[in-house]
């Protein structure tokens, strides 16, 4: 199978706004691992043209999301500088094809975290504090008509996040209690609890950076990851305002235009 030339599909769609088929139809014989190895090649054309990357995403942590495609762990992808919005600048809805919303909790790194072994307790020793976050996923594929080695290939449907200003310290925080309200054009829309996150967010981030360990690659310090969404995502449009609140670590807002 050809990684690379998978990857240019995934590339070209992106960078065209013209979404492709499910390569799961188009490679019925995919595999998670080769998926893993397309979004791979596809990160190494962009660091090759310059982008650089800042952290992680954790995709796919809450049960329901599994259930829907049929899968027991959770999956990865690759955040990059030019995927960084700052807080309160747009997000530009004609640069992606059919986006989605995600209220989520950043951790923010200040040691660097390599598996086999990582454990909640050495992602608490890890971590400088953790941030309110967007992801704004979005998918290549026509119509997210995605199955699990799909959205892998795709670098997990990643598209922008957005951060908060405040960085509050992960121990004064319990993770699993911490309240989410998501909202849109001013109703909400969402709310949830850390513990819809892979039953704690820093479980996730343990379960990733010894998944990453096959791969030899670390969570670095000084990185971003982005530890899974805590409620189901909203699809946005040109206009659209969300709101996403977190009980002791702020607020934040996002308009697309």
């Amino acid at each position: 199978m050809d990684y690379q030339a998978i990857a240019a599909e995934l590339l070209a769609a992106e960078a065209n706004c013209k979404p492709i088929e499910p390569l799961t139809a188009t490679y019925p014989q995919l595999t998670v691992e080769d998926a893993y190895r397309i979004q791979l090649a596809g990160i190494e054309v962009k660091l090759a043209r310059g982008s650089k990357v800042i952290g992680k995403k954790i995709g796919l942590t809450s049960r329901g999301m599994q259930q829907l495609l049929g899968v027991n762990e959770p999956d990865y992808g690759h955040l990059l500088d030019n995927m960084l919005l700052l807080e309160g600048e747009p997000c530009r809805r004609e640069e992606l094809l059919w986006p989605r919303v995600e209220g989520e909790m950043a951790f923010i790194l200040k040691e660097t975290l390599k598996g086999p072994g990582v454990t909640i307790a050495d992602v608490y020793r890890a971590t400088e504090g953790i941030m309110p976050a967007f992801e704004i996923v979005d998918s290549r594929i026509r119509d997210w008509k995605i199955k699990l080695p799909d959205t892998i290939a795709d670098n997990a449907s990643s598209a922008r996040l957005v951060l908060g200003s405040r960085m509050v310290p992960i121990k004064d925080l319990d993770l699993r209690l911490i309240g989410m309200v998501l909202e849109k054009n001013g109703e909400m829309v969402n709310n949830g609890a850390g513990a819809a996150v892979w039953g704690h967010p820093a479980a996730a981030v343990a379960w990733l950076a010894n998944k990453l360990a096959t791969f030899d690659i670390a969570l670095e310090a000084g990185e971003i990851i982005l530890s899974g969404a805590v409620t189901a995502a909203e699809d946005a449009h040109a206009g659209d305002v969300f709101t996403v609140s977190f009980h002791g670590l702020g607020s934040l807002n996002l308009k697309f235009i």
